[in-house]
């Protein structure tokens, strides 16, 4: 009788994951003692997961709460050959992002927007200023409603009073270190729609310039290198391939949204 190896048996681990491996931490704001924000347990994110039974979480300390939160989680995994072994890895938590993509079809124009961004300018932009489509973070209010938040964002950013929205895709941006998780959207505006200037909240430093770009030359701006972000390069090739812009045949006789 032929009998299968036996799975390796998880390694010890000093670490309980029920409690911080390091009491003396429960001084830190953030854990214990209200951090700037007036938050308290960022150090218990993560500590229940158990989604995956090739991973169990072993520690999560909180290295930095700034507006956002950075963590460093110390996890067992079990790899494709059944070895366990002990990694650690920071995860930065900035909450997740809605973007949206408003097209005048009828006109062939897309909005978007022109702000400087600092992230991009120390790492190589020539001035910093991106082109982008608009949007933002969920707030706490939007109580994880991305529709409420991305509503918000375009009438802030834009100056357009969005109607129906369309969802696009929810994408993981940068899944090696940040837990972002982006939700796309796209919608029509008219010229009636724009019920103010956009550019932002002055309150939060914003200085948005608002574009309004034919389509066309909204794509070759990516291949220029004049469009550079991520979820503007997305939302653009959607747009071209199965949104307001795609080519119509028999069976896609009408844009999407």
């Amino acid at each position: 009788m032929t009998t299968s190896p036996a799975t390796p048996a998880r390694p010890e681990h000093p670490a309980d994951p029920a409690r911080p491996a390091h009491p003396d931490r429960s001084s830190q704001p953030g854990v214990d003692v209200p951090d700037h924000r007036g938050r308290t347990g960022l150090d218990q994110v993560g500590r229940d997961l158990a989604r995956n039974p090739d991973v169990v979480v072993r520690d999560v300390e909180l290295t930095s709460t700034g507006w956002h939160v950075l963590r460093r989680t110390t996890f067992d995994l079990r790899g494709r050959d059944g070895r366990w072994t002990t990694q650690q890895r920071e995860t930065y938590d900035r909450g997740d992002g809605a973007t949206i993509l408003l097209y005048d079809a009828d006109r062939g124009t897309v909005l978007l927007t022109r702000q400087f961004r600092f992230p991009a300018y120390v790492n190589g932009h020539p001035d910093g200023m991106l082109v982008e489509t608009g949007g933002g973070l969920l707030d706490p209010d939007d109580a994880g409603d991305a529709t409420a938040a991305i509503r918000r964002e375009a009438e802030e950013e834009l100056g357009v009073r969005v109607g129906e929205v369309t969802p696009v895709f929810a994408v993981y941006m940068s899944p090696g270190s940040v837990t972002e998780r982006v939700h796309f959207f796209a919608a029509p505006y008219t010229v009636d729609d724009r019920v103010g200037p956009g550019g932002g909240l002055e309150e939060e430093g914003e200085d948005i310039e608002v574009l309004e770009v034919d389509h066309e030359e909204a794509r070759q701006m990516i291949r220029d290198g004049r469009v550079v972000d991520g979820k503007t390069i997305m939302l653009l090739q959607w747009a071209a391939l199965d949104g307001p812009f795609a080519p119509r045949g028999p069976e896609r006789d009408t844009p999407a949204g």
